[in-house]
């Protein structure tokens, strides 16, 4: 077994092409392939604004199959702690065994997140799209640009939070890293007006997006709305978009549909896409330029099977991480 820590991952992984299209294929083979991905367990610990969330999936053909726990504990920034951690434990997909402990306090969460927005935009977007707009302020809204422009031209950015220091240091420091302007707006309809891709990443539980914001053309990536509490999206939009999820059988239940649902502006008895379907030629994405098209990611096993294999294979060509032997893999040795 390899115990590879946050240090390792980050220097094994960095969001590149080759972690969209890891992702992108996990898309693929959930709409394909007879993929084994059990419903989210979550765990609530309201009092604290906080959850737990364990997702794992086995993804056939694939060596090994991931479990993560994710906790996300949302006031922990005015303690100046980080929202997110958590890790993930990889596992033989033939024996069982455990392969590799990663300890990467959520990096690997945030990298797979970021690569399903720019596998979104990668098919769902106009091609020429240059300007983004992002309506969060955290970690994942600058990985959220920084995997646009691996896929689209962007040229420029803007950037809204309701926290606006906030949102002013993290567009500051966005313009400096990624090299195109970046702007902090007052709003969040002044963020939108105008952008060829839209991002939410926040864990609003009230729309932060509203549906006359809206114009023909426009790509949104919805990304927050991971819970049954969460919603980020005027369920209004979904008179006007064409709409697809990541898993329709989450979404159904805590993604931006479910609300839609519940308001009466999406019916329960639809069926919608999948991004893997689309991927695949299986459903229609955007099908004209004017079409608004809207990402519903709730986030899925697959996507942690697939980085996880990923970060693996990535360590052990480097020769990183610690070995660890078990009494397992001591098995039939002399």
């Amino acid at each position: 077994m390899i115990i590879l820590t946050e240090a390792d991952l980050r220097a094994s992984v960095p969001l590149d092409l080759a972690a969209v299209d890891c992702v992108e294929d996990a898309f693929v083979a959930l709409a394909t392939k007879a993929v084994a991905m059990p419903p989210i367990l979550r765990l609530d610990i309201p009092e604290y604004r906080g959850e737990v969330d364990v997702k794992t999936a086995y993804i056939p053909g694939i060596d090994g199959f991931a479990i993560k726990v994710s906790p996300g504990f949302f006031d922990n920034p005015r303690l100046g702690l980080p929202s997110l951690n958590g890790l993930m434990v990889l596992f033989s997909s033939r024996t069982g065994l455990v392969e590799a402990l990663l300890l990467d306090n959520g990096y690997l969460t945030q990298v797979r997140t970021a690569a399903a927005g720019a596998v979104a935009a990668r098919h769902l977007s106009r091609p020429g799209s240059r300007v983004a707009a992002v309506l969060g302020a955290g970690e994942q809204a600058g990985m959220q640009m920084e995997a646009l422009k691996l896929v689209r031209p962007i040229e420029e950015a803007r950037l809204w939070a309701r926290d606006s220091g906030r949102a002013q240091a993290a567009a500051w420091e966005l313009a400096a890293r990624l090299g195109i302007p970046v702007r902090a707006v007052a709003s969040g309809q002044a963020a939108c007006e105008g952008a060829d891709i839209i991002v939410t990443a926040t864990p609003a539980e009230s729309p932060i997006l509203m549906a006359d914001w809206l114009k023909p053309g426009q790509h949104v990536t919805a990304m927050g709305s991971d819970a049954e509490h969460k919603n980020e999206i005027d369920p209004a939009a979904f008179t006007r978009i064409s709409y697809v999820a990541d898993s329709f059988a989450q979404t159904r239940h805590l993604g931006e549909l479910a609300h839609a649902v519940k308001a009466g502006t999406a019916s329960a008895e639809r069926w919608f896409p999948e991004l893997g379907q689309v991927i695949a030629g299986k459903a229609a994405g955007r099908t004209s330029d004017a079409d608004i098209t809207l990402c519903d990611l709730t986030g899925t096993g697959v996507q942690d099977t697939a980085i996880a294999t990923l970060a693996y294979k990535r360590a052990q060509a480097a020769g990183a991480g610690q070995v660890f032997e078990t009494t397992a893999s001591r098995k039939g040795r002399p």
